[in-house]
């Protein structure tokens, strides 16, 4: 019975760990989105449009927090059948745009309409055995040597983008393209000679 166990265990965790780190990126593209729709929601006509999307019922918000899905849902199938068509960069490019999109506007209106959403009783169970269910698949993968590992190796290369980034703000690399043109052109007038 032990071995069964190991041996079901063993491969499940795969799995696990790759619907966990869908649930990772899945988060950060909500994050990005939340923050992307924020700004956007500066504009004065969707200003207007947020308070009323605030101030609707539970079965309204419910139906304004599913409209995104359904109105990609078509262009996912168009992008799909691109790539059956044999124009997979193009199938693969607008699912990637509509994945993003959509979840920038999803995380908007869940931010929007998560009060009046709370109010349905069936909503807010599900919303908790989910929440619970991503916590605890979010902390089996954070406990992984291999996160740790890819953790590190994140942060190092963001240490380095904000250091390069820093000396091009600074002028510091601002000369070096024209140090190697000149040192180009050096070389081919010593070629010709």
């Amino acid at each position: 019975m032990k071995r069964l166990y190991t041996l079901r265990r063993r491969l499940f965790a795969p799995l696990v760990y790759l619907a966990a780190l869908f649930l990772i990126f899945e988060e950060w593209l909500w994050d990005v989105g939340a923050r992307l729709m924020a700004k956007l929601a500066t504009f004065p006509p969707l200003r207007g449009l947020e308070r009323i999307i605030c101030s609707l019922g539970p079965s309204a918000a419910m139906a304004v927090f599913l409209l995104p899905a359904l109105m990609l849902f078509p262009v996912k199938l168009l992008a799909l059948f691109a790539m059956a068509r044999g124009h997979a960069f193009m199938g693969i490019s607008v699912f990637v745009l509509a994945k993003v999109a959509g979840a920038a506007a999803v995380a908007r209106l869940y931010a929007l309409t998560r009060p009046s959403l709370l109010r349905l009783r069936w909503f807010a169970w599900l919303h908790g055995r989910f929440m619970d269910v991503k916590e605890r698949w979010i902390a089996r993968l954070k406990a992984t040597a291999a996160w740790r590992e890819c953790r590190a190796l994140v942060d190092a290369v963001r240490g380095r983008l904000r250091r390069w980034r820093a000396g091009w703000r600074r002028g510091r690399f601002a000369a070096r393209p024209m140090r190697v043109l000149r040192r180009f052109s050096a070389f081919w007038r010593m070629r010709r000679r």
